[in-house]
């Protein structure tokens, strides 16, 4: 799929309608993979986080072994994408004024006035921001360049085996993308994180939640502790 609504406001003085997708290396989005222009594919885990400040010493140097062990075994690079938004609190805000409006216990409704006034004073002096951690796995086929002429002239006749060979060689590349997706699950599962492959659609969404940080939305994404985490 096509990012054909990913748009700028203003790229340019010339013309402030003009795509950003011509700027961006980024081709198709299908079967949970990016696709890039170049042909090189891109696979993105979300990862949870857990609260290493509370870990006992012993578990913190754990750890910190295991991660490290993981580190070495990578024979091909990786991206940590650490994308931090201010929550959006109107709708929770909501939730607390239905409750407080269904509450028959006078204290208790009391109590939970006390509560959203708390946080509307909270939210007003501080700015909570919410953390979302990703892993973005790069895959490159070596394409073979030395085209000679005859190879050149039987390759216009033969578009469809073209065509043909295209997806099973994305089938191919996918595969070995996600092999690399299993290895890092396996690395990281073993210090205590949780990983999800995300989807097309989720994929979708980060890009252009990513390039239209305006109209961006927290409640549009999905939280990384609602996905399917292995």
């Amino acid at each position: 799929m096509a990012l054909e609504k990913l748009y700028s406001k203003k790229l340019s003085k010339k013309s402030a309608s003009s795509a950003t997708q011509q700027f961006l290396d980024v081709a198709e989005v299908k079967d949970d993979t990016i696709v890039l222009k170049s042909g090189a594919l891109r696979a993105i885990l979300a990862v949870s986080a857990i609260n290493y400040d509370l870990k006992s010493t012993d578990e913190q140097e754990a750890i910190i072994s295991q991660y490290q062990n993981f580190l070495n075994s990578l024979d091909f690079p990786v991206q940590i994408l650490i994308v931090s938004r201010k929550i959006n609190m109107e709708k929770y805000m909501d939730f607390i004024e239905v409750k407080e409006k269904e509450q028959s216990n006078e204290l208790l409704k009391l109590q939970i006035s006390e509560y959203k006034n708390f946080i509307n004073q909270l939210v007003s002096v501080s700015n909570i921001m919410d953390k979302d951690f990703y892993i973005i796995v790069p895959f490159a086929p070596i394409e073979n360049e030395e085209k000679g002429f005859l190879k050149n002239i039987f390759s216009i006749f033969s578009a469809k085996n073209n065509a043909i060979t295209k997806i099973e060689n994305f089938e191919t590349y996918k595969n070995q993308l996600f092999q690399r997706l299993d290895h890092i699950t396996a690395g990281l599962t073993g210090i205590g994180l949780r990983l999800a492959n995300l989807k097309t659609q989720e994929l979708i969404e980060l890009l252009y939640n990513s390039y239209n940080p305006a109209v961006f939305t927290p409640n549009d994404m999905v939280n990384v502790e609602d996905l399917d985490i292995k």
